[in-house]
């Protein structure tokens, strides 16, 4: 194992995972303790102010009071731990306790690291509401991209130079972790370099992005955790918590305009968006600042306008303009209950009025319902006007694919922009063209400045504030690193969590294909049901074998006019409306031996109207082979209601055979969307699952996944001591090696040719003569499933692996 070895010490050795201070929670409030009464705010006593890092570092007229990287040269602890009545800081009052100042020396020994953003005073800049569209400056160097364009001139004014170009490997290997999270296979590697042609790299970038598959998977991780889904996790045991993971999925896979999704989240059109506004219902007494209402504000406010409302949740805030009255005015435009308003958890005895943060656009009707106030919500979020609307979301992309936001962090976008005009070009570019993610990912991408060499950056390269020199290296995600470990060792596992149909628009290739036309009936009680009564319900059933466990099984299913979904004992979905059918996911739901579905079916209206209830299922084996279910006379029906899990406690008598509608033709307009949501099921079938599909777990965990019960828009940029023995030691981790060394191993490599494939196909390049000649030196003369594993395990421990470089 001494690939093992030597990997985690270098790992463990390096700075950048040493385990660090929490500013936020363990340096900020020490400072305002006991610094605050001179140094903070308006004051600024012997020069000094603390208001910001960069005021920090300035010092005051005696000089510097901080030297990152070194506590016992810095006046600071210096003055804190003195006597001496004329140097003690505070000069007055009781002493800081030893652990504190320990506490201080430690964060400044780290760098004096300062959350982004993050500012004592309030900042006197207001960023501009209105869309701008910037005048481009003139190409430099045949650089067209308007990207380039502002970048360039940007640089020139500086007198910074140019960043150099990477070789076409390393942008191969950045675009495809970038835009679909994948490592580039070695035959797309040399697809790329072997391409002669002057826009290979353009043509690539639109190769990758039309994967839409892989696009949505990757860029699942990115979503989920902005709109805080997941998968499992508080609330969804007690049923206080709900999913948005298909409509979600869906939004991606057929790269729906982002405005759109904007308004589906804020004015659901049906329960598919409606778990990000409804929030998490926590159980037992919460805060006022958590109740779903308040939740509402600060998620809409976060995630879609970049405004963080939770100290104006409590009371008004002291780092940026917002107020506890507009915090509860976002809030009430959600609530269903009059809204008292409390500070600091205290109700203050007056009622929330429904209101917009940005009156200048329009304004809520508050005395409207609560459907009609999301929705004229939702048209204000999305207003061509609003321009923070639009800049928010391309400071997110460019912030994900360059490393660093053009308002950093991307949540604090009462933050002045260190580039305006590139913001507000992007902002209303993707405007303009229809509210593309796609298109602006391509923008930024197939510019030189992203196809640029990395920044160089070390723990002060910001400290007297930041200047654009090029991208910066990212970590991977917890799911980059896991597909990438599946990719490479084949040992993905069979099944995932997601509740989602893998299929994308653009009719990608794939292993397997839904039914070519529909083969089912539609069905009531009787045949002639064109007169069915108002509010006639039947339950209906089947009883099937499965030779063994599908690997993917979709049903489309809809009813004139409602229906509920249950398959073994486990309700699944209700739908209302005929005209818009529904795809069910039974994977996992259904099982080797017999399956029973049942439905109830019920008709609408106030009098006599026409009755039908249309069911498919398509349930796929590994080998590809599909077994069909649909509505027919085979199918039985009863009058006696199951319980909420579909389920009788005493079995009815009186179950007939169902019976085929006549005049079924009313309802053929909805049949192309149903064999659409069949065929969409067969796409799915021998896709490998990727890593943003499944639970967390300790592996992911250690690798940054967060818990999804909050937004989390930056992941930790560096992976603690703690996490990298955890990583090194997590056995799910260790199995797919183990296993996946087994596969590799009965390829019949060569030392050689086993190294040069390892390399190339986790770092994009060759292995350098050193690297080769110690590689090929501990694989031996013959390759083994133990020398491959220790292959893989250095490699993937690599720093140069790890990030997106």
């Amino acid at each position: 194992m001494k690939f093992l070895s030597f990997s985690l010490l270098l790992l463990c050795a390096s700075p950048a995972l040493a385990a660090e201070i929490d500013f936020a929670h363990e340096v900020a409030p020490l400072l305002k303790q006991h610094c605050g009464k001179c140094h903070l705010g308006e004051q600024k006593k012997g020069g000094l102010s603390l208001n910001t890092r960069e005021a920090l570092f300035v010092g005051g007229d005696s000089g510097k009071v901080v030297s990152p990287g070194k506590s016992a040269a810095s006046d600071l602890i210096e003055r804190l731990k003195s006597t001496d009545k004329e140097l003690r800081m505070p000069p007055e009052g009781p002493r800081v306790p030893a652990e504190q100042i320990a506490k201080l020396a430690r964060w400044i020994d780290e760098g004096a690291r300062w959350e982004e953003g993050f500012q004592f005073a309030k900042s006197s800049y207001e960023p501009p509401l209105k869309p701008r569209s910037p005048a481009l400056p003139s190409p430099r160097n045949g650089r067209e991209n308007p990207v380039d364009r502002i970048l360039d001139e940007y640089l020139a004014q500086k007198k910074l130079a140019t960043p150099a170009a990477v070789d076409d490997a390393t942008f191969a290997r950045r675009a495809s972790l970038d835009l679909i999270g994948l490592l580039p296979t070695v035959e797309e590697l040399d697809s790329l370099l072997n391409d002669k042609s002057s826009d290979k790299r353009q043509r690539y970038v639109e190769k990758l992005l039309a994967r839409d598959v892989d696009y949505a998977e990757h860029w699942l991780t990115f979503w989920n955790d902005l709109l805080r889904n997941d998968y499992s996790g508080t609330g969804f045991i007690t049923g206080g918590r709900k999913q948005i993971s298909k409509w979600l999925y869906q939004s991606l896979a057929t790269n729906k305009p982002y405005d759109v999704m904007a308004r589906e989240l804020i004015s659901p059109p049906n329960q598919d968006s409606a778990g990000f506004i409804d929030g998490i219902l926590w159980r037992g007494d919460v805060s006022a600042g958590q109740t779903v209402e308040i939740q509402f504000a600060q998620s809409v406010g976060q995630a879609l306008l970049g405004i963080n409302l939770k100290c104006a949740s409590c009371h008004d805030s002291f780092i940026d303009r917002w107020t506890l009255q507009e915090s509860y005015g976002l809030a009430a435009i959600y609530s269903k209950r009059p809204l008292e308003i409390h500070r600091c958890d205290k109700p203050i005895n007056q009622q929330a009025a429904a209101s917009w943060l940005f009156p200048e656009l329009g304004q809520v009707d508050a005395k409207a319902a609560q459907p009609e106030r999301l929705k004229q919500l939702a048209a204000l979020v999305t207003h061509r006007d609003n321009g923070r609307f639009t800049r928010t979301i391309v400071n997110r992309l460019w912030h994900r694919t360059m490393g660093r936001g053009i308002v950093h962090p991307p949540d604090a976008m009462q933050t002045e922009p260190w580039n305006a005009d590139l913001l507000d070009f992007l902002a209303e570019d993707f405007a303009q063209h229809g509210f593309d993610l796609k298109r602006t990912l391509s923008l930024i991408t197939t510019s030189a400045a992203y196809q640029s060499q990395m920044e160089v950056v070390d723990k002060n390269t910001d400290d007297a504030g930041y200047t654009y020199r090029g991208p910066r290296a990212r970590r991977l995600t917890a799911e980059q690193f896991i597909d990438a470990v599946w990719q490479l060792t084949d040992t993905a596992p069979g099944k995932f969590d997601a509740p989602v149909i893998r299929a994308g628009s653009s009719s990608a290739k794939s292993p397997a294909t839904g039914p070519k036309e529909l083969t089912g009936k539609w069905i009531w009680s009787s045949a002639d049901s064109s007169n069915a009564a108002a509010g006639e319900t039947v339950v209906v059933r089947k009883k099937f074998d499965l030779k063994a466990t599908p690997v993917q099984a979709i049903a489309a299913i809809t009813c004139d006019n409602s229906y509920s979904l249950y398959a073994n004992g486990q309700k699944l979905q209700s739908g209302e409306n005929w005209e818009a059918p529904d795809a069910v996911i039974l994977t996992g739901k259904l099982k080797a031996g017999e399956n029973e579905i049942v439905i109830v079916a019920k008709n609408g209206g106030s009098g006599p109207n026409p009755a039908g209830l249309f069911c498919e299922i398509v349930a796929w084996q590994a080998d590809k082979s599909a077994t069909t279910i649909a509505t027919d006379e085979s199918w039985q029906w009863t009058k006696t209601l199951p319980d909420g899990k579909g389920k009788f406690k005493t079995e009815p008598t009186d179950w007939q055979a169902a019976a085929a509608v006549k005049g079924a033709a009313v309802w053929q307009g909805v049949h192309p969307q149903l064999l659409a949501a069949l065929s969409a099921g067969g796409q799915s079938v021998g896709l490998k699952v990727r890593a943003s599909l499944v639970k967390s777990d300790f592996l992911m965990r250690a690798l940054g996944r967060p818990n999804r019960d909050q937004i989390v828009t930056v992941r930790p940029d560096s992976l603690t001591t703690l996490e990298a023995i955890d990583l090194a030691n997590g056995q799910s981790l260790a199995d797919s090696l183990q296993r996946g060394s087994v596969k590799l191993a009965a390829r019949g490599w060569t030392p050689d040719t086993f190294s040069q494939w390892l390399f190339r196909s986790t770092l994009a390049r060759e292995p350098s003569p050193a690297e080769l000649a110690t590689m090929k030196e501990e694989l031996g003369a013959k390759i083994t499933p133990q020398g491959i594993e220790d292959a893989l395990w250095s490699v993937l421990m690599l720093p140069e692996f790890q990030l997106v470089r």
